[in-house]
């Protein structure tokens, strides 16, 4: 198959500083996992730069193997999550003083809780070494099942996310062994059953419509959801899905005012937004 070539506003200005070098060092010393560098996030150096970076948590393995995502997939029998994690990463946030923090993890569809008391350990470390820093889980959907969603949620982070990633149509070809229907109501029990805020995100040049895509946005809408980020996908090597489209800011530009007047009251649509691109500046605009 023919690959699209980039065009002129998918070009990264990259930068090094004194905080980016920190920030790595820092991780590397706890020997911390972030999604920044093991999804490929090309954000990497603007947010490690400003002393930012997602920790993923339960190691650097998934279960599942969706055909966009850089992280490593495995069925194979995958370690135990670390006990010293929780501690490491609440150490971790305290030396970067950080206000906000963004936690996420792989999908441990091998673990019976679905790894969600490390996520609860977790949560609780933060608070106990940081108390006044917000907290952002960005979560898988632990099979949908109540009692593990309970363990996060019921914690009250200051931001639930979790991502719906591409439209409907595209999951059997992109992510088989999610659910759309499935993810929506994570979210929708998520606002309803917990009253927390809600935040959810997609990738757009995979091969959808832009009704398609105005169609998800109709039903985050309608469950409540509070923030949004779409950005555009970038295949991280040649094994993974194919690029389709690359998206033009003006229908970025489009996506973002049709969310906006569907009453979804933050969206971020651009190229390059992630899941938790800009996430402090996004809970410190809210709380003003």
């Amino acid at each position: 198959m023919k690959i699209l070539k980039k065009p002129k506003w998918l070009k990264v200005r990259l930068s090094g500083t004194e905080h980016f070098a920190a920030t790595k060092k820092l991780i590397g010393e706890y020997g911390l996992n972030t999604v920044c560098r093991s999804a490929m996030c090309p954000n990497l150096q603007e947010c490690w730069s400003s002393g930012t970076a997602t920790f993923l948590l339960l190691g650097d393995i998934c279960t599942r193997s969706c055909r966009f995502c850089a992280i490593t997939a495995s069925t194979a029998r995958l370690p135990l999550p670390s006990d010293d994690e929780p501690r490491k990463i609440a150490h971790a946030v305290k030396r970067m003083q950080l206000n906000h923090v963004v936690l996420t993890s792989v999908t441990r569809d091998d673990l019976s809780d679905g790894g969600s008391a490390a996520w609860a350990e977790t949560i609780k470390a933060v608070r106990g070494e940081n108390p006044d820093v917000t907290i952002e889980c960005l979560i898988p959907d632990f099979e949908g099942k109540y009692e593990d969603l309970d363990r996060v949620m019921g914690l009250k982070p200051d931001v639930l996310n979790h991502n719906v990633e591409t439209v409907p149509a595209l999951y059997d070809s992109v992510r088989p062994q999610a659910d759309y229907f499935r993810s929506l109501e994570v979210l929708r029990i998520a606002k309803q059953a917990y009253d927390l805020r809600t935040k959810s995100g997609l990738m757009v040049g995979m091969g959808e419509t832009e009704q398609q895509v105005k169609k998800v946005l109709d039903d985050l809408a309608g469950i409540g959801c509070n923030h949004l980020t779409i950005g555009q996908y970038l295949q991280p090597s040649l094994r993974h899905f194919p690029v389709r489209s690359y998206v033009t800011p003006d229908c970025f530009e489009r996506y973002r005012i049709y969310a906006h007047e569907l009453g979804i009251q933050q969206v971020q649509a651009g190229p390059y937004v992630r899941s938790s691109y800009h996430a402090a500046e996004t809970v410190l605009k809210n709380r003003d």
